[in-house]
This record gives C-alpha cells, sequence and structure tokens, in this order.
C-alpha cells in the first residue's frame, strides 16, 4: 500500500499580518513548513510527499525544504483556493499511490501517530478526518452581532488535519465537486457532497493551526511544553 502526503501551503498570509507567508515563518528558529513536514519525514507509512505553494514561492521552497526533506519528491504551484490547490496535488500522484493523506502546511505539532491513525480509518472506511469534540458553548449570532440562540453542542467536532482518503474514492468526490462547481471549506466536506461517509478520528488540542499572530505565540509556547519532556527530537516526540 502507497501512502502519499498532499501538504498544501499556498497561503499568503493575510491574517498574520506579515509580508512573509506563514509557512515560512520561523518558529523556534526553522519554518512552520520545516517543523509539519519533518514530522511527516519521520512518520513509516507516509512514502511521498507533494508540497503545494505559490508559483512565485516555488523557487524558494526548493532552496528551503527540498534538500533536507527527502519525502518531498514535488514541489507544484497551487491555485486559486485551497481545494485547487489540492486538486493539483492530487492529480500529480502517480498511479500506485493507495491512500493520500491531505495535512495543512502550518500545522506543524501533528503526530506521527495520528497520521497512522487516518491511514488505517481511511483504508478501512474510504475516508477519515481528525477532529476535536467541542467543548464551548456555540451561539448563534446574527448580523447585528446579537445572539439568535444557543445551539446544542452535543455531536459538534472541531475539524483538523491529516485527512486522509482512499485515491480513488478522493478523486471521484473532486469530479463531482468540479462539473456543480462545489467549494467545500475542507476534503471531507467533498466527500459528503459525493453521498459517502467520513470517519472521525479523534485529533489533539496541540494539532493547531497556525494562521495568526497569537497561533504563533502559542507554538512557541508548546515548542517550550515540548523541549521540557526532553525527546531526541521534536518530530520524535509527536510520534
Amino acid at each position: 500500500m502507497k501512502v502519499s502526503a498532499i501538504i498544501p501551503a499556498a497561503g499568503m498570509g493575510i491574517r498574520m499580518g506579515s509580508s512573509v507567508p506563514k509557512q515560512f515563518l520561523l518558529l523556534d528558529g526553522k519554518s512552520i513548513l520545516h517543523h509539519t513536514l519533518s514530522v511527516l519525514d519521520q512518520c513509516s507509512v507516509v512514502d511521498e510527499i507533494v508540497l503545494v505553494v505559490s508559483e512565485k514561492e516555488i523557487g524558494k521552497a526548493q532552496q528551503q525544504i527540498q534538500d533536507s526533506h527527502p519525502k518531498v519528491t514535488k514541489i507544484i504551484a497551487g491555485g486559486t483556493e485551497r481545494q485547487d490547490s489540492v486538486y493539483n496535488g492530487l492529480q500529480s500522484l502517480d498511479s500506485e499511490t493507495d491512500i493520500v493523506v491531505v495535512h495543512d502546511g502550518v500545522r506543524p505539532f501533528v503526530s506521527a501517530d495520528l497520521i497512522r491513525e487516518t491511514v488505517e480509518a481511511a483504508r478501512d472506511f474510504g475516508a477519515a478526518i481528525a477532529a476535536i469534540p467541542v467543548s464551548d458553548t456555540i451561539k448563534k449570532v446574527n448580523e447585528e452581532g446579537l445572539v439568535e440562540r444557543t445551539i446544542d453542542r452535543n455531536g459538534l467536532w472541531r475539524v483538523q488535519t491529516p485527512q486522509t482518503f482512499q485515491v480513488s474514492l478522493l478523486k471521484e468526490a473532486f469530479a463531482k465537486a468540479q462539473a456543480d462547481n462545489f467549494y467545500g471549506t475542507d476534503e471531507g466536506s467533498l466527500i459528503e457532497y459525493l453521498g459517502r461517509e467520513v470517519k472521525v478520528v479523534p485529533g489533539s488540542e496541540f494539532n493547531i493551526k497556525i494562521t495568526r499572530s497569537e497561533d504563533l505565540a502559542l507554538g512557541e509556547k508548546i515548542v517550550e511544553l515540548l523541549k521540557t519532556r526532553q525527546p531526541k527530537s521534536r518530530a520524535e516526540s509527536l510520534s
């Protein structure tokens, strides 16, 4: 069984308020993207990585990434939307790929165990996503900023990545989405739109997505916490 990972990292970091794309911002002295790829590199179930960046960042990514991450076999240009970028990555996979893992380039604290669990679930169910049960009270708010009602949080989950699929199923979902001009907020929503089931795998509160400056500050704190556990390497501590 060949497992390939697609890493969408074509965002421009507008919400971060930085001129540097967020995936290239430094976390503990190295780029966020470097940390993410390091875990995937050391995850035994992942055979190859396809990195998707904006066209103008391809040269920078090749210079910073490819030599230090041996499983990165391709660095390709993304599209206008995240869905377009993942599609480009999906189209670049060879015919031998059975399972595809899609993981945000700016989620550097993913664990190797979580990746493996989603791969196993995708093998059994076709589609699997990492997610966390909602613990906060959820309010429906109108355009004026007034609360309309409180929503029952029972059964509500916050979705993360990795999101992992049998390649044939994800390609089928993309084909339908393109035919109907449907854009989902994640790959799991494309499977739902296709009318197929998605298995939820419990994620981690550490598995944050770094999109704002406060996320980066929190990421530094997570790094410090992991260092207190005295791992041989950060990637090993997450495996």
